[in-house]
């Protein structure tokens, strides 16, 4: 685990790695710092020593859903921002009880365009550090 630098840290989670570093690489184009994990526990280990601005994690996963690693990820940090990425109709029930459980999360449904990415980011972090906002 690399040290954290100025930049807003974004932690990118999903089990599969072409979505999870190509996410990574799109969003590190766009000021802000990215790290990606293909697994929802090597990302909460990594929280442990390092605190992200925003965890962007795909719900359903093998080993712990996002939704719990939000939680989880949440409860270190309470500051830390969440959006879902969300391809499953599955997906639904565990968002709601998230939210009867008094958790709120920001959540995309799979397939979506980049653009849709960094517009959720940018709403809830602002602009990435360094970059002017002309």
């Amino acid at each position: 685990m690399r040290e954290r630098t100025n930049g807003q840290l974004v932690y990118v989670v999903d089990d599969e790695p072409i979505i999870a570093s190509t996410l990574a690489a799109i969003i590190k184009t766009q000021g802000f710092e990215a790290t990606f994990f293909n697994h929802p526990l090597d990302a909460l280990k990594a929280a442990e020593m390092v605190a992200p601005d925003l965890l962007l994690s795909d719900v359903i996963m093998p080993g712990m859903t996002g939704v719990e690693l939000a939680i989880h990820i949440r409860q270190m940090h309470p500051e830390c921002k969440v959006v879902l990425l969300s391809g499953q109709g599955a997906t639904g029930d565990l968002i709601d009880k998230a939210l009867n459980d008094g958790h709120q999360f920001d959540v995309l449904t799979k397939p979506l365009h980049p653009s849709r990415v960094l517009d959720a980011m940018r709403r809830l972090l602002g602009p990435a550090s360094g970059t002017s906002a002309d």
